[in-house]
């Protein structure tokens, strides 16, 4: 399905005040027939002022970034695209079949009105009388429900992604899907799942995730920014056919799910540990070696073997210790 631009057909205006005119016309001849008592004139003009309003259903307005699909006893015959004041066959239909659906996304919210009916995935379907066959050309944003993923060591998480896409085909949103909102939204949540298996939550020793055989240090924690273009391309692969363009993806939110989130934290909080007094360590024995060599330098005291270990097992329990320590004056003899 090719998309047809018919922007040669912004002439509502001219038609309208034609269509007023003869109006106008057809009362005065209405008027002038009753009294001169010409009955055909006056049977023209009473035709006329039954079916003289049918030319303004050809009549129709855009705003700017909008479009409509047109179609001729169910032949598409073009989409009229841009602000004006348009007229077209008064027979011409106009078509969008997710006219109804309501995304989780900017500018097609149902606002939380009670009236609406909750969908899966976060949508909702407005009242018909809010619903307008005009597809909106504006890039918008979808934000869909979070979802809850293994990633590849098998770890539940819970990560949600904003999405930013617009229509560029309307002819291929239209008729090539049967709901490019809906079709949408399930290619998200799709490719979502895909991508994220491919990582593991925090980086992870002997995982491969670019597919090229070797370990790597790629996670969804850390590489938010590659994970984030691959969902973008894999979308993007994905809705080329329903006309649409995905512009940027983001992660929006991602934590482990609730049931091990608990002793995730534990984890964390015991490799964090583990660094410091590793931290620690380090620091104390260069502290240590650094003593000995000025107190040998300087020649303040000789000390043997037994009394410089006696010193670094003292100097590493006062550096490495958790609480202060409490100091012990010695009064009597050093041997």
């Amino acid at each position: 399905m090719k998309e047809k631009i018919r922007n040669n057909r912004k002439n509502g205006m001219p038609m309208l005040i034609l269509t007023v005119a003869l109006y106008a016309a057809a009362i005065a001849a209405c008027v002038y027939s009753a009294m001169a008592h010409q009955t055909p004139l006056l049977v023209t003009s009473i035709i006329w002022l039954c079916i003289g309003w049918f030319p303004l259903c050809g009549l129709k307005v855009l705003k700017p970034q909008e479009a409509l699909v047109l179609t001729l006893f169910g032949k598409y015959v073009g989409t009229l695209r841009g602000e004006g004041f348009y007229f077209v066959n008064p027979f011409c239909a106009s078509v969008n079949p997710a006219a109804k659906t309501r995304l989780n996304q900017s500018g097609d919210v149902d606002g939380g009105s009670a009236k609406g009916l909750s969908l899966a995935m976060g949508r909702t379907a407005a009242p018909a009388e809010t619903a307008s066959n005009k597809i909106s050309l504006k890039v918008m944003t979808l934000n869909n429900s979070r979802q809850k993923i293994n990633d590849c060591l098998g770890n539940p998480v819970e990560i949600g992604i904003a999405v930013m896409w617009r229509v560029t085909d309307t002819a291929k949103a239209v008729f090539n899907v049967d709901n490019y909102k809906e079709y949408l939204s399930l290619q998200c949540d799709s490719a979502l799942r895909n991508i994220v298996r491919l990582y593991p939550y925090d980086v992870a020793p002997n995982v491969d995730t670019t597919g090229d055989g070797q370990a790597d240090e790629g996670s969804l924690r850390g590489s938010s920014e590659v994970v984030a273009s691959r969902i973008r391309d894999e979308i993007q692969q994905r809705v080329s056919d329903a006309g649409l363009e995905i512009i940027e993806a983001r992660i929006t939110y991602l934590a482990y799910a609730p049931e091990i989130a608990a002793v995730m934290l534990q984890r964390q909080q015991a490799s964090a540990i583990i660094d410091a007094r590793k931290m620690i360590v380090d620091g104390a024995v260069g502290m240590v070696e650094m003593a000995l060599e000025r107190l040998n330098e300087n020649q303040v005291v000789e000390l043997d073997e037994e009394r410089k270990a006696a010193m670094v097992s003292n100097l590493l329990v006062v550096l490495c210790g958790n609480h202060d320590t409490q100091p012990i004056v010695n009064t009597g003899s050093l041997y």
